[in-house]
């Protein structure tokens, strides 16, 4: 059975935005039923210009998540399910059909309604089954189907998009369909997972992926073909490029360092190929992200956020006649980054909401397909999210607040993010980065030691320094350093401490490591406390690193890679307790038993720790060793042998690659079908 959905169904379930999914826990004509044709019609209205939605039948839901194994539907259930709203959607008004595609999940059939959003708004459907029934417009708000008749300021809104097709959406007569590149949809196709991928007809992917449309007796592109899969969409679209300059001084009347322009690629290559850049000129320094493992450190702005203020940029601005010549700007000076888009925001959008006192309205997104494929990737996050992440991202850098602005006739909006308060530090690094790309390392490092002896109470000085002898694997002098460091700032050696730590256990010095790791006295914050967590776990001392973890307070909870880690650790501890009762001898009857249920509790709280991860926005990866680990938890619980093997399974999906996932089911498997033929060799004793 060949999937009709643009992305993975997976992807449906666990990661999109509430606002563009509705589960169905089962089917029924009378409630579900009429539920399903309100949620169609709201999904075509397409009120906020996200391109619709999903309804997924089959799958209940709990605070709006996807609840797994799934329900599922019998074969019967789904073909009356299917033939019924069939029939009920000419009573929608214009007609509206949805894609139907029956999935498989966890082994049970579900029914997905792809409804994108409609060129012929606005719709309306009746309020009840019966045949005289009431029309009404229904429109979709956060998680919910409203009527829109109730709400009349909404409801007008939504009359004055009638015919109103969003730019990326309507067709372009100018081009052909030859401009699409057959292998860049594939290649985009394959990165979201969509079974689409495994389409062979060339056009008959491209109408199902609805990056074309027909004009009279043949099809030509739609923009967003152009945007994302043509190889320079610039030629139709000159404003569809982004430019880089980076400028010596604090206004533009210095000279200019740096010139770069991101174009001839689709905007999605855009977009990753500028965000690699603009991290290359980043200084790497000590303050990281509390939501960040990566050894790249950023200070001066902190990755989430420029990422975040660039993929608006793209994803919010007009591809239209009037803003057609200006590109996306991203201007770099000393103090401050400058992020410009063409035109403002749309009417509805005040400053007050810029500016975080309030959140944002309702209003329609400029372009709804832009929108779609950028979170399908990875790159946009879900609606009203994005400025509340950016503030979130620069406080967490130590940074200043990001700052907004638009003109009277709203012909721009500019983005300024401040560059962190150890601004020297930044220049400092920033030509210290610059002289050993040209190959100048003892300059490097005589500027670092130079600078460090200036300021000698910079912590990011210090340890960048300390990270210049370990790369040399000069540890004696690292060591040396930051006993200078200690001596002088004896309250700023926590982060110090941790990178010598992770020195020696890269070089596989565990003993050396726990001595280090013996000088932590206090972690004055999350982020450390992160940081020695993992290296305890490295260094084989998960006592210390539950207790770190612990530190955290709710705040694990929130990051997934240390939710995983925290898991690991607990799964660590459980097996070491198990060991420790069973070489005890403690048994249910003999004294010490209370004791046996420490490696039990352990292991429930890893099972509910990977089922929350499970349930969270992370990458593949972390989601397929996720659903292992669940495995080996409740094969050691001695749980459902049906839920042991569908973790297993999960994981297989996942990461098909990973042959350790498929040795652990062949070896779940192998054993079952080892102890069905021992109890059948069993005599019956009543033979």
């Amino acid at each position: 059975m060949t999937s009709s959905l643009p992305c993975n169904v997976h992807d449906i379930l666990l990661r999109m935005e509430s606002l563009r999914v509705e589960f169905k826990a089962s089917w029924d004509e009378e409630s579900t039923g009429l539920q399903v044709i309100r949620t169609l019609c709201a999904f075509a209205n397409d009120f906020q210009n996200v391109n619709g939605g999903y309804i997924v039948i089959g799958v209940a839901e709990e605070n709006g998540k996807a609840l797994l194994p799934a329900k599922g539907l019998t074969a019967k259930e789904l073909e009356e399910a299917e033939k019924w709203i069939r029939g009920r959607c000419n009573r929608i008004d214009p007609v509206y059909y949805p894609v139907f595609s029956p999935e498989i999940i966890d082994n049970k059939h579900v029914l997905v309604l792809w409804a994108p959003g409609s060129n012929q708004r606005p719709h309306s459907a009746p309020e009840s089954n019966e045949n005289k029934s009431t029309r009404k417009f229904y429109i979709r708000i956060a998680s919910s189907t409203i009527d829109a008749d109730s709400k009349p300021v909404l409801k007008t809104q939504l009359l004055q998009m009638t015919a109103q097709v969003p730019f990326d959406d309507r067709r372009a007569l100018q081009a052909e369909v030859s401009d699409i590149r057959e292998s860049k949809v594939r290649e985009f196709l394959h990165e979201v997972r969509s079974e689409l991928a495994d389409e062979l007809d060339t056009g008959r992917l491209y109408r199902h992926f609805r990056i074309v449309e027909a004009v009279n007796s043949h099809y030509v592109p739609k923009n967003i073909g152009l945007l994302f899969f043509s190889q320079d969409p610039g030629f139709w679209f000159p404003g569809a490029r982004i430019e880089v300059v980076q400028f010596a001084a604090t206004d533009k009347s210095g000279d200019v360092l740096a010139e770069r322009i991101f174009a001839k690629q689709p905007i999605h290559e855009q977009l990753r190929a500028c965000l690699a850049y603009l991290e290359s000129l980043s200084g790497r320094l000590t303050k990281k992200l509390s939501n960040s493992f990566q050894a790249s450190r950023w200070l001066d702005y902190p990755i989430p956020a420029v990422r975040e203020a660039l993929v608006n940029a793209v994803y919010h601005r007009s591809y239209e006649k009037e803003h057609i010549l200006e590109p996306s700007k991203v201007y770099l000076f000393p103090d401050r980054m400058e992020i410009i888009s063409h035109p403002g925001p749309l009417p509805g959008i005040e400053m007050h909401h810029l500016s975080g006192e309030i959140s944002l309205p309702p209003v329609s997104a400029r372009n709804r397909r832009i929108g779609e494929l950028l979170k399908d990737l990875g790159l946009a996050e879900g609606r009203g999210t994005g400025i509340p992440k950016l503030r979130r991202v620069m406080r967490q850098n130590g940074s200043g607040p990001p700052r907004f602005d638009f003109d009277e006739n709203r012909t721009y909006l500019r983005v300024t993010l401040p560059v962190h308060p150890e601004y020297q530090t930044v220049l400092v690094l920033q030509n210290i980065a610059y002289l050993r790309v040209v190959g100048d390392y003892h300059g490097a490092l005589q500027e670092l030691q130079e600078a460090l002896a200036k300021s000698p109470s910079s912590l990011g000085l210090a340890m960048e320094l300390v990270r210049t002898w370990i790369a040399q694997d000069d540890l004696y002098a690292a060591e040396t350093l930051y006993e200078e460091f200690a001596r002088a700032n004896p309250n700023s050696t926590t982060s110090l401490i941790i990178l010598m730590a992770t020195a020696y256990l890269d070089r596989g010095k565990q003993e050396k490591a726990r001595i280090w790791l013996d000088r932590l006295s206090q972690l004055p914050n999350t982020d450390e406390a992160f940081e020695a967590a993992i290296q305890e776990k490295r260094a084989g001392r998960y006592e210390r690193a539950h207790r770190y973890f612990s530190l955290t307070g709710e705040q694990v909870m929130q990051d997934v890679k240390a939710l995983h880690e925290f898991a690991q650790v607990k799964m660590r501890l459980a097996a070491k307790a198990w060991h420790d009762e069973r070489s005890g001898g403690r048994t249910k009857n003999k004294p010490g038993f209370r004791q046996m249920s420490a490696s039990r509790k352990l292991l429930d709280e890893a099972r509910e720790m990977l089922q929350r991860i499970i349930q969270m926005d992370a990458p593949r990866a972390r989601h397929a060793w996720a659903w292992h680990d669940l495995g080996q938890v409740l094969k050691w619980c001695k749980m459902n042998s049906h839920d042991i093997r569908n973790a297993f399974a999960k994981a297989v999906e996942l990461m098909p690659e990973e042959s350790r996932f498929l040795e652990s089911l062949q070896r779940l498997d192998s054993g079952r079908a080892a102890l069905v033929n021992a109890s059948a060799t069993v005599p019956n004793k009543d033979r």
